[in-house]
C-alpha cells in the first residue's frame, strides 16, 4: 500500500500516525541486532518504516536487502530512499525493478550526499542531477505504481545555508524547487531534522502559501548523545535555537541526562505541532528505540504493555498478499518461516483457507534454520545443557512453559505469548508426563476483540478459538493418548512421525478452522486453521529442527547431540483440537496418563 494513502485513510479516521527510519549497520551482527529491534518497535503500529540509501551509494546492496527483509518478514510498509550519487539510470532502474518485484510501493526520491572524498554532489555521466528529475523519471517509467515521497527543507537545503543561514532568495527558489518537485509527481514531503518548532510551522505555512497542498510530515530526530548531536546539526546546518544550547551545556558529559532532555525536547516539539491539526510524525531514530518509542509513550501514541494486534499473525504489507487473511496454526511462532516457504503463490488465502494442495510449499532451506546472533546465543546458554535422559528433554520443555527460558529452537519469538499463561499450568504439567509442547492455544468464546490477551482485529468486535495443541511425544505416550481421545468425541488428532507414518481421526485433507472473529460491518475472519495437508509439510521442518536447530548446539559425537536425533526418529508430532471451545477440556484426555 502506499504510505500517501496509509496517511490520508488516518486523516479521514482522524487518527494520528507516526514512523521510523533507519540506515544499514555497517556489520552483519549490526545488522541481526537491527531486525530485533525493529521488530519491537514495528509492534506498535507504525505506518511505515524507511531506510536510508548508503552515501555515494556505498550500500545499495544491502538497503535492497534490508527493504525486502522489511516489507516481507517484518512485514512493515517500507520506503526505500534513492538518490542518484554514483547512479546511473541503470542502476536506477534496477533498484526500482528490484523492490517492485518484492512488493514494495514506496520510494523517497533524494539527489543525495556527495560521492565519498568529495565536498560537492557530482553528476555520474548517465545518471540524474537532482531529486526533480529522479521524480520524473520514476513516474514517467513506472506510472502510479510508486508512492513517491521527497525531502523538505525547513530552513532551506543545507547547500544554499551560509553563516546566518539561508538568505530569502535562496530559502524562495528552494521552495519553489520543491513545489517542482511535488507538480512532477510526488505525493508526500517528509522534512530535514529541525530544532525549531517555529521555523517548521513557518515552512509548512510557505509550501501552502504557494500551491503545495501534499502533507508535510515533520522530521523528529531525538538527541540521544551530545557529540551526535553537534555532528548531525553541523552536517545539516541545522539551526540550535539558544534555549536547547543552553539547557544541554551543563548536561553535556551525562549522556543519561542528554537522553532524557532529548526525549522531553521532543516529546514538546512533538505535541506543539500535532497541536496545529498536523496528524503525522516521522523520527529518525538512529537505529535505536527508545528514546524513539518514549517519545511515543509521552504522546501517548503507544503503551508498552499494549500492543493491539489487526490479526494474530503480523499481516503482509508485500503488495502481492496484503488480502492474505488466513494461514495453517502451525507456524504461528515461526511466521518468518512461513512467509519465505510461501513466497511466490500466485494466489494469497483470502477469506477461506481452500484446497492447500494446489499451492506448492518452497522447500526447506538453511534460511529456515539460522538465527540472528543474540537468539542463538540465548538458545546456546538456555538449551545446550547436558542431557542424559528423555527426562532431561522433558525439563528443557516444561522450564519453558514456566517462563524460565526466554527462548524455543521451535520459535522464532521472544517467550511464551500473552495468551498462553491462561493454560501455563496444564501446559507445565503435560510436558512434566513427557508431552513436549511446541504450540499452543486456549479455548475462547466470545471475549472482547481488545483483549490484552486474546485479542485481534481492533475494538468493536469479539473472538473465538478452539483449544489448539501441537506436541511430541513418544510412541507408546501417544497409544495411551489415542485411547483416551476415543471418550472425547470433541476432540480430533493427527499425529505423524518423521518418516510419514500417521494417524488420525479426521478425513484427509480436512481444515478445520481454530481461530476466528466477528466485527462490526465485516464478514466473519477465520485467520488460523489446522489443515492435514499443510501439517505434512510443517512436519518436516518440525523435525528438522530437533537436529538443526538443537541437537546442532551440540559437538559432534556429544551423547546429547545422540540422544536428540534418537527422539528425531522415533517420536511422533501430534495436532489436537478441542472442537467444544464452549464446554470442552483439551487436557482432560492427558489424566491419567
Amino acid at each position: 500500500m502506499k504510505v500517501i494513502e496509509k496517511i490520508q485513510q488516518a486523516e479521514a479516521d482522524g487518527r494520528t500516525v507516526f514512523s521510523f527510519e533507519y540506515f544499514p549497520p555497517k556489520t552483519e551482527e549490526g545488522v541481526e541486532n537491527l531486525f530485533e529491534r525493529m521488530d519491537r518497535m514495528v509492534a506498535h503500529g507504525p505506518s511505515f518504516c524507511d531506510i536510508t540509501w548508503g552515501a555515494g551509494g556505498s550500500t545499495a546492496d544491502l538497503t535492497l536487502e534490508i527493504a525486502n527483509r522489511m516489507q516481507n518478514m517484518v512485514c512493515v510498509e517500507t520506503m526505500m530512499h534513492l538518490t542518484c550519487t554514483n547512479m546511473p539510470v541503470e542502476k536506477i532502474d534496477h533498484a526500482l525493478e528490484t523492490i517492485k518485484s518484492n512488493g514494495i510501493q514506496n520510494v523517497l526520491a533524494l539527489r543525495g550526499d556527495p560521492p565519498h572524498g568529495q565536498d560537492k554532489f557530482v553528476q555520474v555521466e548517465g545518471g540524474f542531477g537532482c531529486a526533480l528529475d529522479l521524480v520524473q523519471h520514476i513516474r514517467a517509467k513506472y506510472g502510479d505504481y510508486f508512492g513517491i515521497t521527497v525531502a523538505g527543507y525547513p530552513e532551506a537545503h543545507p547547500d544554499v545555508i551560509g553563516e546566518g543561514g539561508a538568505t530569502l532568495e535562496a530559502y524562495s527558489n528552494d521552495l519553489a524547487y520543491l513545489k517542482r518537485k511535488v507538480d512532477a509527481g510526488a505525493d508526500l514531503i517528509v522534512t530535514q531534522l529541525f530544532y525549531d518548532t517555529d521555523t517548521f510551522l513557518k515552512f509548512v505555512n510557505d509550501c501552502r502559501q504557494i500551491g503545495i497542498t501534499c502533507p508535510i510530515v515533520p522530521g523528529i530526530m531525538p538527541i540521544n548523545n551530545y557529540k551526535g548531536f553537534l555532528r548531525m546539526t553541523g552536517f545539516c546546518k541545522t539551526k540550535i535555537p539558544a534555549e536547547i544550547t543552553a539547557a544541554l551545556d551543563p548536561i553535556k558529559d551525562n549522556e543519561e541526562a542528554v537522553k532524557a532532555y532529548g526525549v522531553h525536547l521532543g516529546t514538546e516539539m512533538c505535541k506543539r505541532i500535532l497541536a496545529t491539526g498536523i496528524k503525522t510524525l516521522h523520527l529518525y531514530t538512529l537505529n535505536m528505540e527508545k528514546s524513539a518509542l518514549a517519545i511515543l509513550m509521552n504522546l501517548g501514541l503507544i503503551e508498552e504493555s499494549k500492543v493491539s494486534r489487526s490479526l494474530p499473525w503480523r499481516p503482509p504489507t508485500n503488495v502481492y498478499r496484503v488480502k492474505e487473511d488466513v494461514r495453517p496454526i502451525f507456524w504461528a511462532n515461526r511466521p518468518k518461516s512461513y512467509i519465505k516457504r510461501t513466497l511466490g503463490w500466485d494466489q494469497y488465502p483470502h477469506g477461506r483457507w481452500g484446497d492447500s494442495r494446489n499451492p506448492s510449499y518452497g522447500a526447506l532451506t538453511d534460511h529456515q534454520f539460522t538465527r540472528p546472533r543474540g537468539r542463538g546465543k540465548k538458545l546456546q546458554e538456555e538449551w545446550a545443557v547436558p542431557l542424559k535422559s528423555v527426562e532431561d528433554i522433558s525439563e528443557r520443555f516444561t522450564n519453558f512453559c514456566q517462563g524460565k527460558l526466554t527462548s524455543s529452537p521451535w520459535s522464532e519469538l521472544d517467550g511464551l505469548q500473552p495468551e498462553t499463561t491462561i493454560i501455563d499450568d496444564q501446559l507445565v504439567k503435560i510436558n512434566q508426563k513427557g508431552f513436549l509442547t511446541i504450540n499452543s492455544q486456549p479455548a475462547v468464546n466470545g471475549e472482547k476483540s481488545d483483549s490484552p490477551t486474546v485479542g485481534w482485529g481492533g475494538p468493536g468486535g469479539y473472538v473465538y478459538q478452539k483449544a489448539y495443541l501441537e506436541l511430541f511425544c513418544a510412541k507408546e505416550k501417544l497409544d495411551q493418548l489415542v485411547e483416551k481421545i476415543k471418550a472425547f468425541p470433541s476432540l480430533t488428532y493427527i499425529a505423524v512421525n518423521k518418516d510419514g507414518e500417521s494417524f488420525s481421526n479426521i478425513p484427509a485433507n480436512a481444515v478445520n478452522a481454530v481461530t476466528w472473529g466477528v466485527f462490526p460491518g465485516k464478514e466473519i475472519i477465520q485467520p488460523t486453521v489446522v489443515d492435514s495437508a499443510s501439517f505434512m509439510v510443517w512436519k518436516d521442518e518440525a523435525f528438522e529442527i530437533w537436529t538443526r536447530g538443537w541437537a546442532c548446539l551440540f559437538p559432534e559425537g556429544d551423547s546429547s547431540r545422540e540422544l536428540l536425533e534418537k527422539v528425531q526418529k522415533s517420536y511422533y508430532l501430534v495436532s489436537l483440537v478441542d472442537n467444544d471451545y464452549i464446554h470442552g477440556d483439551l487436557f482432560a484426555a492427558f489424566k491419567e496418563i
